[in-house]
């Protein structure tokens, strides 16, 4: 018998492998999806069955792509907003055998409306599930987002209350299998650990400790941001993805052939202060690990990518985030800064301040500069500076337009690493008064107490 959980790194998405008796099923698999057939091959296992939980939002579907390569069946939940034109409908109750596994369908909308939880049963113990796989109702935790409807935010909260419901109800010894953890998008409270039972979390988790009226009161008064590229997440989760790139690295190219191509983005992967302390003009920094959070705010679909990277490994660990969420005209990378400028090549680079520039500069109420707080709106309501302005970072890729280029700004986040972003897009559309405030909130903390 078979359960392996994939994990997707940036996107903290969470995929299932399961199976028995010769066949496998797998739950929310992702776009570059050779990985399940592998592993089913390796335990002599055939992959039967598809199982999505529910139309993501924020990565490419894999299920028609692994269903042309498998011949598996892919199920569904109804009310998706359009056709599923690869799937089949599940609907509540509607059982699925996998060798001596049985996984059993529940409807269970709130997070999206097709949502579905699907529950592990082994017949050769039918006294209560094994586990459920919870897609993006039940994290580790914490719950899923009710924020796509927004005509309808107190009828879909209470839609995934009552979805909650069903789900304890399967029994404190029910592991749970979520779709995400932490660091995902689809919720911003969930626990390290990615493993957990349904009676762990009925007394732990702080959303499943809330009547019905107080679980809608708190989900409404949640903040979230939606990403442009979501839009093109759901588009493609109806009519089915293309396949990934068989090659998922681009062409690292010499400099002069870099510097000549036309591309709509050049994306700096390296570290924020590698960035800060030279790159090539008009290029965005977005950190190789940031790439999922970041790179669908300011990219657009099918607009043309450059890369430039530490090394060639960096470089192609962002394709490979880029590819998971359809981003993925990349036309070539450039390794190493240093030889560039070496040639005499024109670089660009922004400053760093630390806590007592930032502080005198308060103290004076300079006209023509203002601090920058481009952390979410949690952060910024828990605590803020005072004489700072918010726009969050994602933000910026249209509200940069309100901002006076004449100003010089500051850009601050917790830590300066979502600062370095949002000095990147400024920088890229032609803001030449910048700095970055080094260590940002926290060294503000540090320095206050």
């Amino acid at each position: 018998m078979l359960l392996e959980k994939i994990k997707t790194p940036g996107l903290s998405h969470l995929s299932y492998i399961v199976g028995a008796g010769g066949k496998a099923a797998v739950i929310d698999p992702r776009r570059d999806c050779a990985i399940y057939v592998e592993k089913a091959r390796a335990e002599g296992l055939e992959i039967t069955h598809i199982f999505e939980t529910h139309r993501n939002e924020d990565l490419v579907s894999g299920a028609p792509i692994l269903a042309e390569m498998t011949g598996a069946r892919v199920l569904h939940g109804p009310n998706a907003a359009g056709e599923v034109a690869y799937a089949e409908t599940a609907r509540e109750g509607d059982c699925f055998e996998i060798g001596q596994l049985r996984i059993e369908v529940l409807e269970t909308p709130g997070h999206t409306l097709d949502h579905l939880a699907f529950v592990l049963h082994d017949t050769a113990y039918p006294q209560g599930a094994v586990g459920v796989f919870t897609g993006d109702a039940l994290f580790v935790g914490d719950v899923g987002r009710t924020d796509f409807y927004p005509d309808r935010e107190r009828e879909v909260s209470g839609m995934l209350y009552d979805s909650l419901q069903k789900l304890l109800a399967l029994g404190d010894q029910a592991i749970i299998y979520p779709a995400h953890g932490a660091g995902s998008v689809c919720g911003s409270g969930m626990a390290e650990r990615e493993f957990s039972t349904i009676g762990h979390e009925r007394a732990n988790n702080p959303r499943l400790q809330l009547d019905r009226e107080a679980f809608i009161e708190a989900k409404v008064a949640e903040n979230h941001y939606q990403p442009p590229y979501f839009r093109l997440m759901e588009r493609l989760n109806l009519e089915g993805g293309d396949p990934a790139p068989r090659v998922t690295a681009p062409p690292v190219l010499s400099l002069d052939r870099f510097k000549a191509l036309e591309v709509d983005h050049v994306i700096d992967v390296r570290e924020p202060l590698a960035w800060a302390s030279g790159h090539f003009p008009g290029a965005l920094c977005l950190p190789v690990g940031m790439i999922p959070a970041f790179a669908g705010w300011f990219v657009g679909e099918g607009e043309s990518i450059a890369l430039v990277g530490s090394d060639q490994g960096q470089i192609a660990t962002a394709m490979e985030h880029l590819v998971r969420i359809a981003l993925d005209n990349v036309v070539g990378g450039y390794v190493g800064i240093v030889p560039a400028a070496a040639q005499g090549r024109e670089m660009e680079r922004v400053a760093t301040v630390v806590t007592e520039e930032v502080e005198a500069r308060l103290n004076e109420g300079n006209a023509g500069w203002k601090l920058l707080d481009v952390r979410d709106a949690d952060e910024r309501a828990e605590t803020a500076i005072e004489g700072s302005e918010h726009i969050y970072v994602g933000e910026l890729g249209e509200k940069w337009r309100d901002l006076d280029k004449d100003t010089h700004y500051t850009v601050m986040c917790a830590s300066g690493m979502r600062a370095s972003v949002a000095a990147g897009l400024l920088a890229s559309k032609g803001f030449g008064k910048l700095d970055i405030y080094l260590g940002s909130m926290g060294a503000w903390k540090a320095a206050h107490g």
